[in-house]
């Protein structure tokens, strides 16, 4: 399908939404359904939608609430992937086999307390079909707890590595100066007081000296997820198509 006629793709869903159909195929990253903003019973309706017509569709910031809602109303129909630390929700219809692309990344956060944001760029760049090799807890307050992740991003020649990290947020710039790939800098709303709730993080991971190092906004895990996906299947299909 064309881009003109990719742009004139689009499904209503009751009188709440308009789909965009072939966001995918037109941009590399499929649409996902962020569920903080939206009636339960809204974030069901656009996922099962987007899945019957993709294969599988994603939803992000979902309440325990939604989630049981959407057993209830999609379990049938649908294989249903729920990931509370990430607060993500993945609609598979049944039969459906995702691709793999041939990418792949890497997901760092700095402490457990930063999972939930690193948990949701790996479930995102997944969906992509990526492979993810994830490493947490390797904050700089011990960092000699990060030789062994680069020996081993190394050795894996990920395309790209999304780095969570919150309080001062030193850690993006770190594996940045260390590392062959791309870092995708997420700051994480941990961390209080003066420089708190991701602020501190993000003006660090902004002012970094490290070039190479890109930065999302505080808590974006999704966005991080699909840049560093995108950015690995753009190279795998490079390979692919050299060969």
């Amino acid at each position: 399908m064309g881009t003109a006629a990719q742009l004139h793709a689009v499904e209503t869903v009751g009188h709440f939404a308009r789909l965009d159909a072939k966001r995918h195929e037109r941009t590399g990253i499929p649409e996902a359904v962020f569920a903080a903003s939206k009636t339960h019973q809204q974030v069901v309706a656009i996922l099962a939608r987007l899945a019957e017509a993709a294969g599988q569709a994603l939803a992000t910031h979902v309440s325990d609430e939604c989630a049981a809602l959407a057993r209830r109303k999609l379990g049938k129909r649908f294989q249903l992937d729920c990931n509370p630390l990430a607060r993500t929700l993945v609609a598979r219809r049944r039969g459906f086999a995702p691709k793999r692309t041939g990418g792949r990344i890497a997901v760092v956060a700095a402490g457990t307390a930063d999972l939930r944001v690193a948990e949701e760029a790996r479930v995102t760049a997944e969906l992509m079909g990526c492979e993810v090799l994830k490493f947490y807890d390797v904050g700089i307050a011990g960092i000699h707890r990060l030789i062994d992740p680069l020996h081993q991003m190394h050795e894996a020649d990920i395309a790209c590595a999304v780095v969570c990290a919150g309080m001062e947020g030193a850690l993006p710039a770190v594996v940045r100066g260390l590392l062959h790939a791309p870092v995708i800098g997420v700051p994480v709303s941990t961390g209080y007081g003066y420089g708190g709730r991701g602020e501190g993080a993000l003006m660090t991971m902004l002012q970094s000296c490290a070039p190479g190092l890109t930065v999302v906004n505080i808590d974006n895990g999704f966005g991080a997820g699909a840049t560093a996906a995108l950015i690995a299947n753009r190279m795998a299909a490079g390979v692919r198509h050299k060969t």
